[in-house]
């Protein structure tokens, strides 16, 4: 009876250890598979707003208060829109000024808690932007998606896809050098977003299963007359542009693809965000595994780096090695294996998915290099 009994409280303690483990793995993925839209990822340090004045902001001192160009600010009820680091201003040793380029609504004051955030622009092409544009719903496998369209004269269009913690706002920081150049622009929301179908699960798969409201909006170009199409996608997005150039079944039509940050190497990606919410190491194996069992993310069988098999069109990357979230070196790489197609724009000083936020002039005179052979 004693064995019996000891054998059974050995079993129970295996089941309960086994069912506490996947309850960890399960709390520990849902750092990456439930990224809120619009909302800065958990890998962006929270400073504080020590000052304000006019045209000025002064912020905690930090590398991400340090960082070059034009970034959104983000606190509790407001947005706005900071330049680079004031040369002549009273630099302190725990603070920093930069230029306060606008306020877009609320306002900061001494002692809120901001973000950076790669969106400099809030609302639609025309309210933010004063630009033309159409809704439109497009239908996709789960249902209808809400897409900008922005008209233009080319008969090669350009669908720009966002990816994690943003939403289609993100686009429009690229937008008027798109328009500048004329193509015809479709700007997606896809499974995940406001106002867009819900995943079945509510997780994000990273680009997985979302590529297809990509291939979606892609059928939906064709068919209103686009001959080629280039995909434009940012974090999970290009890594949507990727899967669509692979596997759509109009895969032909794709001219050429620009790709922001990609995501490709999910694990990495996973690991960074797990990270970055305090997650225990002894956790981040579990928390691979049960994503991996929660989504499908080996749904082609092929572990390890998205690549680009089977894809012979112009690549442009815009990447860079103070990306913490989608590593650098996996750009590298890619670029290594395809000299003859894919071309790296090496951006320092920028945070993922905020590579044009960096030096926007350089960023828009190297995207416009690449589009202008497709036009």
């Amino acid at each position: 009876m004693r064995t019996v009994t000891a054998t059974a409280a050995a079993v129970t303690a295996v089941i309960g250890a086994g069912a506490a483990a996947v309850a960890a793995g399960r709390f520990a993925s849902d750092a990456a598979l439930r990224i809120p839209s619009g909302r800065p990822l958990p890998t962006e340090p929270v400073l504080t707003v020590h000052a304000t004045a006019a045209g000025q902001v002064t912020l905690t001192r930090d590398l991400a208060a340090l960082r070059p160009g034009r970034h959104g600010l983000v606190g509790d009820g407001f947005h706005a829109v900071v330049g680079p680091v004031l040369p002549g201003a009273p630099n302190s040793a725990d603070s920093v000024v930069r230029r306060l380029e606008r306020v877009t609504y609320g306002t900061p004051e001494p002692g809120d808690r901001v973000r950076f955030t790669p969106n400099v622009h809030v609302g639609d092409p025309g309210t933010a932007l004063d630009v033309d544009h159409t809704v439109l719903d497009v239908p996709g496998e789960l249902g209808p998606l809400p897409v900008w369209f922005v008209p233009g004269v080319r008969d090669t269009w350009v669908i720009a896809v966002h990816g994690l913690g943003t939403t289609r706002e993100h686009v429009l920081n690229v937008l008027p050098a798109l328009r500048r150049n004329q193509f015809p622009v479709l700007v997606p929301a896809y499974r995940g977003d406001p106002d867009a179908p819900r995943s079945p699960d509510g997780l994000s798969h990273l680009g997985e299963t979302e590529w297809r409201d990509l291939d979606a909006v892609l059928r939906h170009a064709v068919d209103s007359g686009a001959r080629k199409v280039v995909l434009y996608g940012f974090s999970t997005g290009a890594t949507m542009a990727l899967r669509a150039a692979a596997r759509s079944e109009l895969r032909e039509r794709v001219a050429g693809l620009l790709l922001d940050s990609p995501v490709l190497d999910w694990e990495s990606t996973l690991r960074a965000l797990a990270c970055a919410r305090r997650t225990p190491g002894v956790l981040l194996p579990l928390a691979v595994r049960a994503a991996q069992g929660r989504t499908g993310l080996y749904g082609d069988h092929r572990p390890g780096a998205v690549r680009l098999d089977g894809i012979d069109v112009p690549t442009q990357i815009f990447h860079g090695p103070d990306d913490t979230v989608a590593p650098w070196r996996f750009s590298r790489r890619l670029a290594a294996a395809h000299p003859g197609t894919v071309t790296l724009q090496t951006v320092r000083g920028a945070p993922h998915a905020a590579m044009w936020n960096a030096d926007p002039e350089a960023y828009e005179e190297s995207l416009r290099r690449f589009l202008v052979p497709l036009m």
